[in-house]
């Protein structure tokens, strides 16, 4: 790239840890600590792919 880097482009670079924003009595942390997602791979590894672009974990997805 040509030119010189502006200042504002380390605007698009940050740190978030979301630890540190949800609060520690929030529910979220209490269904995270008793909602066990983990079967699902095992459970839906027959409709992912091997081949083309990395599957979306799907714990997560549900999770979400």
């Amino acid at each position: 790239m040509m030119g010189r880097l502006e200042s504002d482009q380390d605007q698009f670079f940050y740190n978030f840890c979301l630890d540190d924003v949800v609060p520690v009595d929030h529910l979220v942390r209490r269904i995270d600590a008793v909602l066990d997602l983990s079967w699902l791979h095992e459970e839906l590894a027959p409709y992912y792919s091997h081949t083309g672009r990395p599957l979306i974990d799907p714990e997560l997805l549900s999770g979400m």
